[in-house]
């Protein structure tokens, strides 16, 4: 048995507080699979390297509405794949170097898969047990695999068999002619626009009426329709049988009650099968059960505001938690977050002495307030804060204005692409509840709305006390701050 001060599990943004603060610690991080975690390996970045180039293929296919004569690129599928993870796979090889090189000569890696036996040990694959005063869990979530008849959970992502999860596809060696995605949520239009604008043939699965259907209902509707009127989407659709002959898949496809009348064909085959149903996280993995933690019904670890891992509905001395195993956002911005919390709260506890006797008025509290995040798809999303029905649940008295990009100047030099900003406030404190956007660069867009919200300022003063650049595309945002109705002061 190895006895460590500090051991880290995942080194997605749980690798990030690791700095000299904590260089005087024997330290072990465990990680069986790549460092840098999701966002770096198979999420954010890779995702994004690969939807620009979309778009840029998909705006050329387009040109006509702009009086221009479109063009059908030819995809290097390859080279597009060199291009991006030979960067991607640097940076990762650099990681793992540095942590286990001699300049970091109190860390050690394990590289290899550990779960709990206690509340402070764990037990590596290879059978070795550790221990550890204090434990960092940030050990992300994987993708979920609905039960299809036919489809082996075992075998998907392996070499061979065509079912995919993000963890996989973006490194398939031949991009395939024809894909099925099953899922609607944020994964799912991500991948399908790419695929999309690179010239597959994309068919999207989705269970119900909408595409992501947890975003504003408003917002929702207004990218279903976009997004419908040119990609391939069987509505109120699910798989409920597939089969593979000769490289093919065939999947057998029923009704899911949630659409009406839906006519559906009853099989459609692909070269492959992307499943984007969303991702779990890892706690079960971990058999975080053996420690005693608390564990939340939708499988998160359970965490104070401190970040502390709760057992029993108390705080575990010494023992924090960060990012998507235990966040109610799984959003890379959020967990770095998480994790600048989590170095502050840990350096406190050991500079306290003993595994929790940090007092409590030296520990941050993390902030999940005015948290965004946007969906790169065709066209963009970007969302803020409240839904309208979840702002009126909560009992405020709101006010609520939806903005076309057609109403600006710049949604004119676009040929009116289609977009709406939604933006919902309070009536009463003029205080912005939530705002969500479907358009060109929607991310970009939103961006003065988090500022706002993040720093409690009222929409009437950002929209009147500051200059708008004319004509640039955030006007739209100033249009729609103004059309909010506020009571008399």
């Amino acid at each position: 048995m190895t006895h460590y001060d500090l051991l880290l599990i995942g080194t997605g943004s749980g690798n990030m507080f690791l700095d000299k603060r904590f260089a005087g610690l024997k330290t072990a991080i465990a990680e069986e699979w790549h460092f840098g975690g999701t966002c770096l390996n198979v999420g954010c970045i890779p995702t994004k390297m690969f939807v620009y180039p979309a778009t840029v293929a998909e705006q050329a296919e387009q040109a006509a509405r702009y009086n221009l004569s479109p063009t059908q690129p030819r995809i290097d599928w390859a080279g597009l794949q060199e291009r991006i993870f030979s960067r991607i796979d640097a940076i990762e090889a650099g990681g793992r170097d540095y942590r286990s090189s001699d300049r970091q000569p109190n860390v050690t890696v394990v590289a290899e898969h550990v779960h709990f036996t206690g509340q402070k040990s764990v037990r590596t694959a290879s059978g070795e047990d550790i221990t550890a005063d204090r434990i960092v869990i940030a050990a992300g979530a994987h993708p979920f695999l609905p039960p299809v008849e036919g489809l082996d959970p075992k075998r998907v992502d392996t070499d061979g068999y065509p079912f995919y999860t993000s963890d996989t596809i973006m490194r398939v060696e031949e991009k395939p002619e024809r894909l099925v995605i099953i899922g609607s949520g944020v994964i799912a239009m991500e991948f399908a626009h790419i695929f999309a604008g690179l010239g597959t043939e994309v068919t999207v699965l989705a269970r119900g009426p909408r595409l992501l259907g947890s975003i504003d209902e408003e917002a929702s509707a207004e990218f279903t329709r976009v997004f419908g009127s040119s990609h391939t989407v069987l509505h109120g659709a699910q798989a409920t049988a597939v089969s593979v002959d000769d490289g093919e898949v065939t999947l057998t496809l029923e009704p899911t009650g949630r659409v009406e009348e839906v006519d559906l064909p009853e099989s459609i085959t692909a070269d492959g099968v992307l499943i984007a149903t969303g991702r779990t996280p890892n706690t079960s993995e971990l058999s975080v059960d053996a420690a005693g933690f608390d564990v939340r019904e939708d499988l998160r670890l359970a965490v104070d505001e401190q970040q502390r891992v709760l057992s029993g509905g108390e705080p575990v001395p010494g023992v924090f938690a960060l990012g998507d195993i235990c966040s109610p956002h799984q959003l890379k911005h959020v967990a770095n977050h998480e994790a600048k919390i989590v170095g502050r709260n840990l350096a406190a506890d050991v500079a306290a002495g003993g595994p929790g006797s940090a007092v409590e008025e030296d520990l941050a509290t993390v902030n999940h307030h005015a948290v965004p995040g946007a969906v790169f798809s065709s066209p963009q999303v970007a969302f803020l804060g409240m839904t309208e029905q979840e702002a009126r649940e909560a009992g405020h008295d709101i006010t609520v204005k939806v903005q076309k990009y057609s109403d600006v100047a710049y949604g004119w030099a676009m040929a009116d692409d289609p977009g709406i900003v939604k933006i919902i406030a309070d009536r009463r404190t003029r205080l912005i509840l939530g705002a969500h956007i479907v358009g060109h660069e929607a991310s970009i867009v939103i961006q003065p709305l988090i500022q706002a919200m993040a720093f409690g300022q009222r929409a009437d003063e950002v929209a009147t006390e500051q200059y708008w650049i004319h004509p640039a595309l955030p006007e739209v945002i100033e249009n729609a701050l103004l059309g909010l109705e506020f009571d008399e002061d």
